[in-house]
């Protein structure tokens, strides 16, 4: 596929919503059904033009900071922290997932989650509270969406070159993390803007205690920043707590079904073969029970034919996610309704633990890591009135029952 184009509405569309049929609801594990149904696979790759992954080209992409949709209502308050320690969450990615509706012609997937694992344990154990009427979650999805004709964008495909600009600015950003909405002023300086009491703390400990004395006498200077807003140029925006960004490539896992010989499918392959022997097998070997290590030969036997996917799509397949460990899978009740117009919601794509090794988390004990996120989202992508609409998130862990000295990331 060429990359110069993932962008381009008009192929993503193709690509991801070609032959959109109603889901089954039933994510139970069926490895007969599943072997028939590919799905869409997203692959990590640094961009050949940083500018291509700027809003107004509707990128999927992963780490950095996100490209909003609608740059100017993003969320903010309790939505943007996480609920276990109220720290901002971190970026993780973004999908670009328009329908055939005239509502979502835009229409993008935004993944958030709080770095640390101790909160990611703690949403875990969460989610099996089973619809709170107040959850409290340390990953986030919001589902944006936006009509053809709207004051963000042209109605037209844009034109792949650095000269093409959004149709309007968006708000003003954190100078710290340069993703939430800096509606807090520094009392200071009276220029500085942050997402949250936390990150202001952290900006003045880290090197604005010394700027605002310098930016109380000095005329500011206004100009882009990195997040595509405008912010002081001499504030080093957005440094704080960002992943390495990558666009997301997408390709068709049907390419990958067919036969091909061991040396081919790694030959390449960033995540080596023997790493790969090494961790499943230390994995396998703590699993307790059949079920348990069926689920897990099979999750790597379907993720062995692209090694290197760090996302499947499923929403416009038939396809279902595939689970690494039976334990900890939801069923059809855990999964919510829409809390929007009460319909129900579809299986939308499924975050792999390979991302982690890309973004260069560390392989200890205590870092990071899931076995599988699965992002579910309305069914009929309802047009509420909010303009980022909360989705669901299921977070499966490794089973608890294993110990390892590391983690179970490729």
């Amino acid at each position: 596929m060429d990359t110069d184009t993932i962008g381009d509405p008009v192929e993503i569309n193709a690509i991801w919503n070609d032959n959109e049929e109603d889901q089954d609801e039933d994510d139970d594990f069926d490895e007969d059904d599943e072997e028939l149904q590919p799905a869409t696979l997203g692959f990590v790759d640094e961009p050949k033009n940083q500018w291509s992954l700027h809003r107004q080209y509707f990128p999927s992409k992963a780490g950095g900071f996100p490209a909003w949709l609608d740059p100017l209502n993003i969320p903010s308050g309790r939505s943007s922290v996480c609920d276990n320690c109220g720290e901002p969450l971190q970026f993780l990615l973004q999908v670009y997932a328009p329908t055939e509706k005239e509502t979502t012609f835009h229409r993008m997937l935004f993944v958030f989650m709080c770095p640390s694992m101790k909160c990611l344990l703690r949403d875990q154990h969460e989610q099996w509270k089973r619809h709170p009427e107040k959850p409290s979650r340390s990953v986030k999805v919001f589902r944006c969406q936006l009509p053809r004709d709207n004051p963000f964008y042209s109605r037209e495909c844009p034109k792949y070159n650095e000269s093409h600009k959004p149709a309007s600015s968006g708000a003003v950003l954190c100078d710290l993390c340069g993703t939430w909405k800096g509606d807090k002023l520094c009392g200071g300086c009276k220029q500085a803007r942050y997402c949250s009491e936390k990150h202001q703390v952290k900006s003045w400990r880290s090197g604005h205690k010394i700027a605002c004395q310098q930016l109380k006498v000095s005329s500011p200077v206004f100009g882009p920043s990195k997040s595509g807003t405008n912010s002081l140029e001499s504030h080093i925006v957005g440094n704080y707590n960002v992943w390495p960004e990558f666009e997301i490539i997408i390709e068709d896992e049907s390419d990958y079904m067919q036969d091909m010989s061991e040396d081919n499918t790694f030959a390449n392959s960033l995540i080596s073969r023997n790493r790969t022997d090494d961790t499943m097998n230390q994995l396998l070997d703590n699993f307790q029970g059949d079920d348990e290590k069926k689920s897990w030969a099979y999750f790597q036997e379907r993720i062995a034919k692209a090694p290197e996917q760090v996302l499947r799509y499923y929403r416009s397949t038939d396809a279902k996610p595939i689970w690494p460990v039976s334990s900890g899978r939801p069923s059809e009740a855990d999964i919510p309704r829409c809390s929007y117009c009460g319909g129900p919601m579809c299986c939308e794509f499924q975050i792999l633990p390979q991302l982690l090794y890309y973004f260069g988390v560390d392989n200890e004990v205590d870092s990071l890591d899931w076995a599988s996120i699965v992002v579910y989202a309305c069914k009929a992508s309802c047009d509420a009135s909010l303009p980022y609409k909360h989705e669901f998130a299921w977070v499966q862990l490794y089973s608890p029952s294993t110990t390892l000295e590391g983690n179970g990331r490729f």
